[in-house]
């Protein structure tokens, strides 16, 4: 007769694997940046926002699991919060923001909820006080790319019908002539 309690733990075992492998092969989906021919001397660099956005969510992924804290230190990547997280993964490719989701929702350019691209920055009010208090990162394919709640940290997330989606205040585009991204597929 097997012992329950070694069945149970093998179950989880194989449970927590299995989910280890589904996470770990999420990342093999997302298409990688395009490459691109170094400019000769003479040519003037030209900046790919699809390549930058790309760039921004591989950097953004790696993350994924650490943990969440409010009011996490910026330039910490051993715990993040939703802007500390969001200001990391940009300034990492070149583009800085302000610290907070509230003055982050304040740069760039004002992108409808019907508009938005991969790479743009999605802010909501989950508290319903009419401030908003959380940022996330628009991955396309209507995934949202953030930080939230002790216990999930890091994580990708629906965003059609979610708490992000139902008290959306504001979304922004940062990266500059993101004009060539279809992600609402």
């Amino acid at each position: 007769m097997k012992n329950p309690t070694n069945k149970r733990i093998h179950k989880t075992a194989v449970a927590m694997m299995l989910s280890l492998s589904i996470t770990l092969s999420a990342g093999l989906f997302i298409p990688a940046p395009s490459a691109q021919a170094a400019p000769s001397a003479q040519a003037a660099p030209t900046t790919n926002s699809y390549s930058i956005a790309m760039a921004i969510m591989n950097t953004g992924e790696q993350f994924l699991g650490v943990p969440y804290k409010f009011s996490a230190k910026a330039g910490r990547t051993d715990q993040f919060d939703c802007s500390s997280f969001t200001q990391y993964v940009f300034k990492q490719n070149g583009i800085d923001l302000p610290r907070s989701s509230r003055d982050q929702a304040k740069v760039g350019t004002p992108v409808a909820k019907s508009d938005l691209q991969a790479g743009d920055l999605v802010f909501s009010d989950t508290n319903h006080d009419g401030k908003i208090n959380h940022v996330s990162i628009y991955m396309g394919d209507g995934r949202l790319l953030h930080t939230y709640r002790v216990g999930i940290g890091v994580a990708i997330s629906n965003f059609e019908g979610s708490t992000w989606d139902k008290t959306f205040v504001t979304a922004r585009r940062v990266i500059q002539d993101n004009t060539n991204l279809n992600s609402n597929n």
